[in-house]
């Protein structure tokens, strides 16, 4: 059986417990964006429904994949932006951009 949009908005709460989200002083409610997000995904998965196993994995990675790239590449504005450091791990992780192959 499908996950609800409630359900997941409700999972998405709980993994934000982990690693809070800054909703800063945006004019929409934290609950009413989770919502929407919620049902914007699950409508995604009943779109895939005939899809195999397989493709549906594959394109939930994708869809995963390319929101945290998303993600990655705004914050990194935001804090160019404000001239504000990265985090030790998100230095890390571009050192290993800025090293030519084979190094």
């Amino acid at each position: 059986m499908p996950i609800k949009p409630q359900e997941l908005a409700a999972l998405m709460l709980e993994v934000e417990h982990e690693d809070p989200i800054d909703f800063a002083d945006l004019p929409f409610g934290e609950a009413e964006l989770r919502e929407l997000v919620a049902a914007h995904l699950c409508e995604m998965a009943a779109a895939m429904e005939n899809f195999s196993s397989e493709d549906r994995l594959m394109t939930l990675l994708a869809v995963s994949a390319k929101l945290v790239l998303e993600n990655l590449v705004l914050h990194l504005q935001l804090l160019r932006q404000h001239g504000l450091p990265v985090s030790d791990s998100v230095e890390e992780l571009l050192s290993r951009l800025r090293k030519p192959d084979g190094a």
